[in-house]
């Protein structure tokens, strides 16, 4: 897991408590008081106060995320609020994937399976579907998952429900955000779209955090080349401290398990000195050499004798057995072997081991390449300081030439990288010590040479030096010690047929002796002595000669190597500024996320400063046209607004997505834009340079330098100012989505309201569903006993009148006749008047049906199988509910083929319930009044189809 930061802990700690606070306050008090009416209300009312929590919570944990992505770019926040634990961030790794980060309760045995293992695309588990498909992927159940093939590693961690969503950057997966679940819970469509926004804001945090370590690793890497350097400054004596430094540098930049500097002769490999993470790595090491290289069983022998760089990713995997068992036996796996070459020639290697299994990066080889250069260079001084040093104890042996010499080491010293002032000592010296009349120096102008010095020189014979350069060749004594590279010496240029040079007849010269400037067995000029009388130079001259010239050699290398060092100290100060400039722009970006004004201004100004233009503008894409968005420089802004074409630098650059390059506007090259010409005739510039601003593979603008007088950009300053335009895309970019998350909040605010309206709405609609339902019931219970009244009723109406007629044929008195002719008038009365009032009883009744079928539910297809089905059941139940004893066979016939109805499945429904629960009543009735218990009540439900003809 990455390493987190104490502020970072008490920033997390912080926002926990808050989260936790805001949970307690979720539901709102007025909200608790109304959740008593029922159970069934309760229960929705539950559900929607939860729905409406999860609601606020994500809210808040998105707030969070966005706060924590400024702090840190390897905390997860996504677990607590998807109810998930443990999360983890994977990343790619060319094509497998490892565990980058986690978080949660997790053991050591899971923590240790998912850090050591690396995961490929493939559907055996939850990252490798992701890396698939690329799209977010869902595992229902890890233990049950038949493709899952990792289930015993699932056990161990307790992992159930898992959910996996790419982290996508420019449309490639760079990793993968993972949750998981120790119960099994699919993830809902509205948590998988949260999980989606944390990668997105993973992959910001991602990016940041790559862009910080490049920097980071850059600035280390030069503070290590500069550290060598200096080294190599105090120390042009003694190469030891050079390879201690590079060893040293070395192992701690390049996380290496070892790291050896060897010198080569030739023949032997030699102890230059080692650094390594055992103890007993400098001795153990210093005992094997010297030795003879081997390319066979030596990956040092193959790069020294093949003069090439050799790596291997894992030496114990190596053919050859001797190398895996040195490499088991000192505990490394990955080595990089790179070679000290100085002009095709192997001076030694650099080798360096780690102890992981890996390749090393191009990058990472660079370095060490550059390490190795360092190495040549301190090598190359110490030989040349040695060698100076051997030369000077030989010309202390004579006065005279110890006098010369130290006069032109005296020089040398004083003017060690003015070679004119070195050349011109060195000549005068020569020409002073051998008693010759004159002489001259010529050195190598690129493929052919000049007369860089004279001495002794009659004026028209200098004229003439000057005017015809030496070629190698036999004509002059210059020419031939430049073409065979050895001394050449002329007794007397009257008597040699080759010579052809005027040095008589403009300098009255007869004797010539040349001896070449030899710099690493090639030829980089001559030293040419003259005399006026023939006759061969002494040996001892020629050796002095020979010393002035390896002074001359000596000359040259330290005005070549004085120019390398100041040309990388240059390109390293340059870079170094370079870079401090991105940080700057890069701090006012992670200081600025929510306006992109800061940031392009802090452009314009660094870019004005380091890529020494005039002034500088960033120009956005608005519709048709380019809008001035930032400025800095005293050349004025007449127009603030343009067409966006390619008439002009920036819309050109914005069009072809490439920079655009003008050394002169005015010139024949502006010719093609007319809008930047008219622009510069009014603003006053002449060069200028436009970049532009690309966002996947889109130009949302440009930035512009411009020069007052005809000064081209360099290559270097162009790449510089595309580093800006990437850092503008950033700004802009970053802008942009703090302006969607804001949007995103904003209608996730609205949602909320808008969910608490519903709520209250189906609170209402419940009520008088409940009120309905409540209302049929009462209605279906009244109208049966109700028709039975009137039934009965109207029956008893119609006996009395029976039992007039009887009683008129009885014989009766006449008193008794009245007397019941009045009982029966008033009994006959009553019964219609019970019949008057249980017919309005039944409108009533009726009145209340037609009131609870008004919301009666959806009219919609419904198989009629299952509503009799589940009506049976429902009815049966609620008998066995009402009456523990009551028992009864159910019997379905149900006629497949019954299919689907268009209807009212709530009236339908209610209207089979009264049926069975009547039929119900029925069979228990008579079950009671048969007395016999072995009667068995039946009830049998039939479906079938009617085929019309």
């Amino acid at each position: 897991m990455a390493r987190r930061s104490k502020t970072g802990n008490r920033a997390r700690k912080a926002g926990g408590r808050k989260t936790a606070k805001a949970k307690r306050s979720i539901v709102p008090k007025t909200l608790r008081r109304r959740i008593s009416p029922s159970a069934s209300q309760g229960t929705k009312v539950t559900r929607l106060a939860r729905e409406l929590s999860e609601a606020l919570e994500r809210q808040t944990v998105t707030s969070e995320v966005l706060q924590i992505i400024g702090r840190s770019a390897s905390d997860l926040a996504a677990a607590k609020l998807c109810r998930a634990d443990p999360a983890q961030i994977y990343r790619r790794e060319g094509e497998l994937y490892r565990s980058a980060a986690m978080c949660g309760k997790i053991s050591e045995a899971y923590r240790a399976i998912e850090k050591s293992g690396a995961i490929s695309p493939g559907s055996d588990t939850l990252v490798g579907r992701v890396a698939l498909t690329v799209r977010p992927v869902q595992i229902a159940d890890a233990w049950s998952d038949p493709e899952y093939r990792a289930k015993e590693n699932a056990r161990i961690g307790n992992v159930r429900s898992m959910l996996g969503v790419p982290l996508l950057r420019g449309g490639e997966m760079i990793g993968a955000f993972a949750l998981a679940r120790d119960h099994v819970e699919p993830f809902s469509p509205r948590e998988v779209d949260l999980v989606r926004t944390f990668a997105d804001q993973a992959v910001i945090a991602i990016e940041n955090a790559r862009l910080f370590n490049e920097t980071r690793e850059a600035l280390e890497r030069q503070s290590a080349t500069a550290d060598i350097l200096r080294v190599i400054a105090s120390s042009p004596s003694d190469v030891q401290p050079v390879f201690d430094a590079v060893a040293e540098r070395a192992m701690n930049l390049l996380d290496c398990w070892s790291v050896l500097v060897t010198r080569f002769d030739g023949e032997h490999v030699h102890f230059g000195a080692a650094r390594g993470a055992l103890p007993d790595t400098e001795q153990f090491v210093r005992q094997q050499y010297p030795m003879r290289p081997n390319r066979e069983t030596s990956l040092l022998g193959r790069s020294l004798l093949e003069r090439i760089v050799v790596t291997s990713p894992d030496v114990q995997a190596e053919a050859d057995p001797q190398l895996r068992e040195y490499a088991r036996k000192r505990g490394f796996h990955g080595e990089l072997v790179v070679p000290l070459l100085r002009d095709a020639k192997v001076e030694g290697a650099l080798v360096l081991t780690r102890a992981e299994p890996g390749p090393f990066t191009q990058r990472e080889i660079a370095l060490v390449q550059t390490f190795a250069d360092q190495a040549v260079i301190a090598i190359q001084n110490v030989r040349m300081f040695t060698e100076v040093q051997a030369r000077t104890r030989d010309l202390s042996e004579a006065l005279d030439q110890q006098t010369a010499t130290a006069n032109v080491l005296k020089v040398i010293s004083r003017s060690a990288f003015d070679l004119q002032a070195v050349f011109d000592t060195l000549i005068s010296s020569a020409v002073e010590l051998s008693g010759a009349s004159g002489g001259t120096i010529c050195l190598r102008d690129g493929d052919g040479y000049r007369y860089l010095a004279t001495s002794g020189m009659e004026a028209g014979f200098k004229r003439f030096l000057l005017g015809h350069p030496p070629t190698p060749g036999r004509a002059s004594a210059a020419g031939r010690v430049l073409l065979s590279g050895n001394v050449e010496s002329i007794p007397d240029v009257l008597e040699d047929p080759d010579y052809v040079l005027p040095v008589y007849e403009l300098n009255k010269t007869r004797a010539v002796v040349g001896v070449p400037l030899l710099r690493n067995d090639k030829v980089e000029g001559a030293l040419v002595l003259n005399r006026t009388e023939p006759g061969l130079f002494t040996a001892r001259l020629i050796e002095l000669v020979q010393t002035f010239a390896d002074q001359a050699v000596i000359a040259i290398e330290n005005a070549r190597l004085f120019d390398e060092v100041q040309a990388r100290t240059r390109d390293l100060t340059e870079a170094l500024t370079y870079q401090t400039g991105s940080s700057k722009i890069l701090s006012v970006i992670a200081s600025s996320p929510t306006d992109v004004r800061p940031v392009l201004n802090a452009i314009v100004e660094s870019a004005c400063e380091l890529c020494e233009a005039y002034d500088a503008i960033v120009v956005l894409k608005d519709g048709d046209e380019l809008v001035s968005s930032a400025h800095h420089g005293p050349i004025p802004m007449i127009q603030a607004r343009w067409p966006n074409d390619r008439n002009a630098v920036s819309g050109r650059a914005v069009a072809d997505r490439l920079p655009v390059h003008l050394r002169d506007v005015l010139s024949d090259e502006g010719a093609e834009f007319p809008t930047a010409q008219e622009m510069a005739r009014l603003n006053g510039f002449r060069s200028i340079l436009g970049v532009p601003m690309i966002r996947s593979d889109e130009a949302v603008g440009a930035i512009l330098l411009r020069r007052t007088e005809v000064h081209p950009f360099s290559d270097k300053q162009i790449s510089l100012l595309r580093t800006f335009a990437d850092q503008a895309v950033i700004a802009i970019g970053n802008v942009r989505m703090f302006e969607q998350v804001e949007e995103r909040t904003k209608e996730l605010s609205l949602s909320l309201d808008e969910l608490r309206g519903a709520q209250e709405r189906l609170i209402q609609t419940e009520k008088l569903a409940s009120l309905g339902q409540l209302t049929a019931g009462i209605a279906h219970e009244i109208k049966n006993p109700l028709n039975f009244v009137n039934n009965f009723s109207a029956l008893s109406a119609e006996l009395v009148g029976e039992l007039d007629e009887t009683l008129a044929s009885a014989p009766l008195d006449q008193k008794m006749r009245g007397d019941v002719g009045e009982l029966t008038q008033v009994l006959k009365s009553n019964l219609e008047k019970v019949v008057q009032h249980g017919k309005r009883a039944d409108s009533i009744v009726k009145n209340m049906l037609l009131h609870s079928r008004e919301g009666s539910g959806e009219h919609r297809s419904a198989d009629i199988n299952a509503l009799v089905q589940e009506s049976l059941n429902l009815a049966y139940h609620g008998a066995r509910a009402e009456k523990s004893g009551f028992e009864i066979t159910l019997k379905h016939d149900l006629d497949p083929d019954a299919g689907a109805v268009e209807l009212y499945p709530q009236e339908i429904t209610r209207a089979l319930l009264n049926l069975i629960s009547n039929g119900f009543y029925a069979a228990t009735k008579r079950k009671s009044q048969a007395g016999d218990e072995t009667f068995e009540p039946v009830l049998s439900a039939v479906t079938k189809t009617s085929v019309r003809p």
